[in-house]
């Protein structure tokens, strides 16, 4: 099968590898010693703290924060790593911008400028020394349990229920553990492969097995994982990009946003990957923002996202938006995709955009049209759950809400034994803190049925 790029240049033509390189160094440098000292001190250690209300995954922000400022990095790391065992690639990742640092009241002062909470997390956890894991397994229990899916959610569940003394297998369709953080991130937010450096550490725990190459609905079945273990977490990422729609989307030049990133992610040589000179990139999440933003730094001439609503309605942050402008990237508001141009070869020639409007709160076509040229369009109008992945009987007997597994307050699907969390459930958003959140408080439930159980026997 050939790709859907393979006739456009290397991004490495012609441009300096070493500068090519330093493109994707990190976003945000982190602060020095001094710099987080100074920092820790601008809290004010609020003692009914907002920005802990705003933590998706409830880490006591004051109180790592006040250890920082004493000095005291291995208790600031352990204080986040208790609540975020992912704590240093969220710190990388998290929109802190809209989440804690937005509630920080620093905000309603003088100074106007929140604390960088964000960084100081970073730096609790970069600088952590610990002369062995800093959570103890306890005792073993004999229970095993199953997780499928070892991404944010799936890693944050396994390590929960190890410390519980559960022995925990999780079983991963690709070759490298860590989900959105390891395929799905964009390069410059993550770098120096510490995706996989965090899962290094996180399974110094111990009584973790990762197998790869099991996908749900094709090698591995829920019926089997619910005979052979105590009980199931399914941690199921969102597996397919929603199309456009239109004649001609599997012409050459088309390629979802999160297809390229993964490449991305995952090249050796990033000047050996396709570079597009003009670029489209269609939707207004931070993936849209993540996919422009590389594309330029790749070397792009022109990057165009382009969006069918206003600014205001954009899911990207503003903070995102800020970061594509900074690097040159035009965005285009209130224009829906109409059709895509092709030229003599059916190759990708550029795309034709309706003009909109909001009438009523409905949107709405102005009759008028934009063509915008392009050798390659990506879209990032967001993914689906992929339903293969629960294509087998069982599987199909879980309720679904909004297209996703339904859940109760405590992750429990309606089938005994069977949690799921993260991406794959209904509740909130897409974000990597939040399924941290629900691997961590899913393995707290599975734990305590377990537990339930076992006393009742």
């Amino acid at each position: 099968m050939t790709h859907p790029l393979d006739h456009l240049p290397r991004a490495g033509h012609g441009s300096d590898s070493t500068s090519l390189e330093a493109n994707f160094s990190d976003l945000h440098p982190p602060l020095t010693q001094r710099q987080a000292f100074i920092e820790s001190q601008r809290c004010l250690y609020c003692y009914d703290a907002p920005c802990v209300e705003a933590c998706p995954s409830d880490i006591d922000i004051p109180r790592f924060i006040r250890e920082i400022a004493e000095d005291n990095i291995n208790g600031a790391a352990q204080t986040i790593l208790e609540e975020n065992i992912l704590g240093g690639s969220c710190a990388r990742v998290c929109p802190t911008e809209i989440l804690c640092e937005q509630s920080c009241v620093r905000n309603h002062d003088a100074e106007c400028q929140p604390v960088l909470i964000g960084l100081l997390q970073r730096h609790a956890v970069d600088h952590m020394h610990f002369d062995g894991h800093p959570f103890l397994r306890a005792a073993d229990t004999g229970k095993h349990i199953a997780i499928v899916g070892a991404g944010p959610a799936g890693l944050s569940c396994a390590h929960r229920l190890a410390t519980f003394g559960h022995q925990v297998t999780i079983f991963e369709a690709e070759a490298k553990p860590g989900g959105l953080n390891e395929y799905g991130i964009a390069k410059y937010k993550l770098v120096d492969d510490y995706a996989q450096k965090e899962i290094a550490f996180l399974l110094e725990i111990g009584g973790i097995e990762i197998r790869h190459g099991k996908r749900l609905g094709d090698n591995l079945d829920l019926e089997s994982l619910q005979r052979d273990y105590d009980s199931v977490f399914l941690g199921l990422g969102l597996g397919t990009s929603r199309q456009l729609g239109l004649t001609g989307e599997h012409a050459e030049g088309l390629m979802p946003a999160t297809d390229y990133i993964k490449e991305l992610r995952q090249s050796d040589d990033i000047g050996d990957l396709a570079l597009a000179q003009r670029c489209v990139v269609i939707g207004a999440g931070n993936t849209a923002i993540d996919m422009a933003v590389q594309m330029a730094r790749l070397g792009a001439d022109a990057v165009t996202l382009v969006y069918r609503r206003g600014v205001e309605a954009m899911a990207a942050t503003g903070h995102e938006q800020e970061i594509a402008k900074a690097n040159g990237v035009r965005i285009v508001t209130w224009a829906q995709p109409e059709r895509i141009l092709l030229d003599d070869a059916e190759r990708l020639a550029g795309m034709r955009f309706a003009r909109t409007e909001s009438r009523g709160g409905a949107l709405a076509a102005t009759g008028e049209t934009l063509d915008i040229p392009a050798d390659a369009v990506f879209t990032a109008i967001g993914q689906a759950f992929d339903d293969a992945s629960l294509s087998d009987v069982r599987a199909n007997q879980l309720s679904r809400e909004a297209g996703k597994i339904e859940v109760d307050g405590n992750f429990r699907t309606r089938l005994a034994g069977v949690y799921a969390g993260g991406d794959c459930i209904a509740a909130g958003q897409d974000l990597t803190v939040q399924a941290v959140q629900h691997g961590k408080l899913a393995a707290q439930a599975i734990h305590n049925e377990i537990m339930a159980q076992q006393e009742v026997a």
